[in-house]
C-alpha cells in the first residue's frame, strides 16, 4: 500500500499507517493558550479590585488640650488657643 498525497487522515489511520496529527495538536495548543490568557486577565482584574486602596495621609489631628479636630499643620488650636508648636499629636 502506498500513501497517496490526497489521502485523508482517517483513511491513513484505517490503512494502519503511523499518523501524527500535528494540525490537531497546534489547534489544541492555541485554544489552551487563549483560555489561559483569558483566565489570567480575569484573575488579574479580580485581584486589582480586592486590593485595598492606599490610605491617604492624615489631614487632621486632635488638640491635646481640648480634644477638638484641627488641621495637621496648625500650630495653635482655633478652639482653645493653646500653643501646639512643641506638642506632637
Amino acid at each position: 500500500d502506498k500513501i497517496t498525497p490526497g489521502m485523508s487522515l482517517d483513511a491513513a489511520k484505517k490503512a494502519g499507517f503511523p499518523v501524527f496529527a500535528y494540525g490537531n495538536f497546534i489547534t489544541v495548543l492555541i485554544n489552551f493558550l487563549i483560555v489561559a490568557f483569558c483566565i489570567f486577565l480575569v484573575v488579574k482584574a479580580i485581584n486589582k479590585l480586592k486590593r485595598p486602596s492606599p490610605s491617604a495621609a492624615p489631614v487632621a489631628k486632635d488638640c491635646p488640650a481640648c480634644a477638638m479636630s484641627i488641621p495637621i499643620k496648625a500650630t495653635r488650636c482655633p478652639h482653645c488657643t493653646s500653643d501646639l508648636g512643641s506638642v506632637r499629636a
